[in-house]
């Protein structure tokens, strides 16, 4: 890489808009510049229902970013969830004509075609198309097979799909700022570039990234993906609950969640009653802690196993590394005991320690997603030097050629 970067993660959540400005530097290297966020206010379980307003905290966040980096922003990398984004295994097989024995670019080629050409419902566009493995005459490679010897061809392809209408209207978010648009990411995929790292990949690992209406996973088995998906179910389901069950108002619940609420079964933990105040001190409700955190860890439990069950069968056990947790709700004290009992397999969280330049308060998991698209746009430079704002080619994806 002949000289520096600069690249923009922009992610639309249901919780928050974070817009993040990193550089690529001459050596490989990333220093985030700055950091602009904003609450978010129009976005349900990660999809647009009031443009308007999210256009508004969009800008709202541009202009945070430009002030803390000092860069004049003209184009994004954007993360998006929704329970309408799907992740689909393919595979495209092609036999070589007869006289032709040893692989060629052709070949290859045709094979990839074959798998991207996935059928998805007439209403959906396709985000990534992520080549996961080759093989010749049945024998898996991880690379390229042009030049050796064979009689059949395979390119093996993850595919994610979403519905048109509601990345369009994330896309229109962001045009009419107005700013270009480099690529539209499956959050779940640009978490991973911060969580995972090759050895990780390796060894197997699932990326969960749960926010305020969304709970997102990535599944990567062997070095390449083997499942990704979003469960429309966050924390503010959670706040929901402690709402209806205990009458508080749903700002009230929020604070109690976040303040006193654990999702770990220690009874020890669930011992006493919290006392609800009002703006003036006086006293204004009684929750016995007990109730709070089941109500906490039921929710979170039934997420959780509602995302094993989409999992391919028996994925779980060949997670060598471990589960990574990422997103505002992970924070919840008590949640990586709640995930390790489910899942049976280390749990962590990600830690962006290569990047530089990052105040402390940003390395927290519900950054990981934003950062992540820097780590993305670095790999997409490097592979491929995407045009911007050429909607053919945003949609491909990573490793989508």
């Amino acid at each position: 890489m002949a000289r520096s970067k600069i690249h923009v993660g922009l992610e639309i959540g249901t919780s928050k808009i974070c817009m993040v400005v990193g550089e690529v530097k001459s050596d490989g290297s990333v220093k985030i510049l700055g950091v602009g966020q904003s609450k978010s206010v129009g976005v349900k379980k990660g999809e647009v229902f009031d443009f308007p307003q999210v256009r508004t905290c969009v800008k709202d966040a541009l202009v945070k970013a430009e002030d803390a980096s000092d860069v004049e922003i003209g184009s994004v990398f954007l993360a998006i969830t929704g329970s309408h984004i799907q992740g689909v295994n393919s595979r495209g097989s092609f036999r070589l004509p007869d006289g032709e024995s040893v692989i060629e670019e052709d070949h290859v080629r045709e094979a990839r075609e074959i798998a991207r050409n996935v059928a998805i419902p007439q209403d959906n566009i396709y985000l990534h198309h992520i080549i996961r493995r080759f093989a010749v005459d049945g024998f898996e490679h991880a690379s390229s097979p042009i030049g050796l010897s064979g009689r059949t061809v395979e390119a093996d392809f993850h595919v994610i799909h979403g519905k048109r209408s509601q990345i369009e209207n994330h896309m229109k978010c962001v045009r009419e700022i107005p700013l270009d648009l480099d690529q539209v990411v499956f959050s779940p995929i640009a978490a991973a570039q911060i969580a995972l790292d090759r050895e990780a990949r390796e060894r197997g690992a699932l990326v969960i990234d749960i926010g305020g209406g969304t709970t997102d996973y990535a599944l990567y088995l062997d070095g390449a993906i083997e499942a990704s998906g979003c469960i429309p179910v966050g924390g503010d389901h959670i706040t929901n609950d402690i709402h209806l069950v205990t009458g508080l108002a749903f700002s009230k619940a929020e604070t109690l969640k976040i303040r006193e609420g654990n999702a770990s079964a220690d009874p020890a933990l669930s011992v006493g009653t919290i006392k609800i105040t009002d703006e003036k001190g006086f006293a204004e409700a009684e929750v016995k802690r007990q109730l709070l955190n089941e109500i906490i860890r039921q929710r979170l439990e039934e997420t959780l196993r509602l995302l094993v069950r989409r999992l391919p069968p028996g994925s779980v056990e060949k997670i060598g590394t471990g589960v990574f947790l990422s997103g505002g709700t992970s924070l919840m004290r008590g949640f990586g005991e709640l995930a390790h009992s489910v899942f049976q397999r280390e749990i962590y969280r990600p830690e962006p320690a290569e990047l530089s330049g990052m105040q402390a308060n940003f390395r927290e998991p519900q950054y990981t997603t934003a950062l992540g698209l820097i780590r993305y746009a670095q790999i997409v430079e490097a592979e491929f030097e995407p045009k911007r704002g050429v909607f053919s080619r945003m949609i491909g994806g990573i490793f989508s050629r």
